[in-house]
């Protein structure tokens, strides 16, 4: 957000596995970890047993598995474990000056022929040195120079990082990004002006696998997975790419097989999108609703093919409203509620919110105060 093994719009590819226990052993029994420093990822990159299978060699044996469309109801083994020791999440090991020199391993389009614009999910190989938890962003250096700023580079671009800590292939070692492609039209003529595009998200979306890319961070503590209690309640609510984190967490509570990390609680999520074509990751969210109905639900708003009940286009909102009775009741008792999208997304959501907290003779403003400080309202806008 390609490797001819991930996925197309049809459905998941799955790769034969080799002696996949065995490239995943991990080997660091005795070693302290801290997440607050880069030796800590270097020596994990330096010290696996896997570190003499590099890149495109290292994903022919390997299970390559973006969609769970074709894996079995049985967890995925995922390595190493030691990324679960710390306990402080990784925090700017790389900064814009110093930033980490990453590659491209596979750019796939993911959504149909009628969405509106391109989606494209994007499997970057850090080789294990730029770890990271879910919720957390990378941010990205596009190549060349910045017009504002002539013989400087580009600022960096946060983008929220669709993978968990063990990445698309469950060894620790890459980061997917959920990226939409930035172009623009001029109003009069109607056609592409590239001069205006997205430098960052076209950068991306035209990748090649083996492409070098500089990455810093990881940065964010707002959207980081509480877990403390395997049974709370997640609330999340995306429009478009803003989904990218919680297929993250998604994949952590269902689709791995994490020690000592079993999700007993529900996961709720809200995904707002132009239409069908435009689902992003539709075929993990329905094989988790599937496979998990007692601790999954999934509630898709189609703003070009469904109707709200005034007879209007259906946004996230809408069906927010739909469901604000149950909603409330949860944030009463403690669920945590989480919004990643665009900005323009937050308005009608919070206006939504303080109306029908308004119909239950309740004060929105002493409410959010309250769950602000009880830390259970997450958002992350751009």
């Amino acid at each position: 957000m390609s490797h001819s093994a991930v996925v197309s719009q049809a459905g998941a590819v799955s790769v034969s596995i080799g002696n996949e226990r065995s490239l995943r052993r991990s080997v660091f029994k005795n070693n302290s970890i801290s997440f607050n420093s880069k030796s800590w990822s270097s020596s994990l990159a330096m010290n696996q047993k896997t570190t003499n299978v590099r890149d495109a060699k290292r994903y022919t044996n390997r299970t390559i598995c973006m969609s769970v469309q074709q894996t079995s109801s049985s967890k995925v083994t995922v390595s190493p474990i030691e990324l679960e020791d710390p306990k402080d999440p990784p925090l700017n090991l790389y900064k814009p000056k110093e930033s980490y020199t990453a590659k491209i391993v596979s750019v796939e389009r993911v959504v149909g022929p009628k969405a509106p614009g391109e989606t494209c999910h994007i499997v970057i190989d850090h080789d294990g040195n730029l770890p990271y938890w879910e919720g957390q962003s990378y941010g990205v250096i596009p190549p060349g120079e910045n017009p504002k700023k002539p013989g400087a580079p580009h600022n960096v671009r946060l983008y929220s990082i669709a993978s968990t800590r063990y990445g698309d292939f469950f060894d620790g070692k890459t980061a997917s990004l959920c990226v939409r492609r930035a172009v623009y039209y001029d109003p009069e003529t109607g056609k592409e002006d590239p001069s205006k595009n997205g430098v960052c998200s076209n950068f991306l979306c035209d990748s090649k696998p083996g492409d070098k890319i500089q990455i810093t961070g990881p940065s964010g503590k707002v959207m980081l997975l509480p877990e403390k209690d395997p049974k709370a309640t997640h609330i999340m609510i995306a429009t478009g790419t803003g989904v990218a984190p919680y297929r993250g967490y998604l994949r952590r509570m269902f689709m791995e097989d994490v020690p000592n990390r079993t999700f007993g609680g529900l996961a709720w999520l809200f995904l707002g999108v132009a239409n069908t074509d435009s689902l992003l990751y539709d075929d993990e969210f329905t094989k988790y609703l599937k496979d998990h109905p007692e601790h999954f639900r999934y509630d898709k708003a189609l703003s070009r093919e469904e109707k709200n009940k005034k007879g209007g286009k259906m946004y996230v909102q809408d069906k927010i409203e739909e469901y604000s009775d149950e909603i409330f009741k949860l944030l009463d008792n403690g669920a945590h509620i989480y919004f990643c999208g665009l900005k323009g997304m937050m308005p009608g959501i919070q206006d939504t919110l303080k109306r029908v907290a308004e119909e239950r003779g309740e004060s929105w403003d002493l409410k959010l105060s309250q769950l602000r400080k009880n830390k259970q309202w997450h958002v992350e806008v751009y």
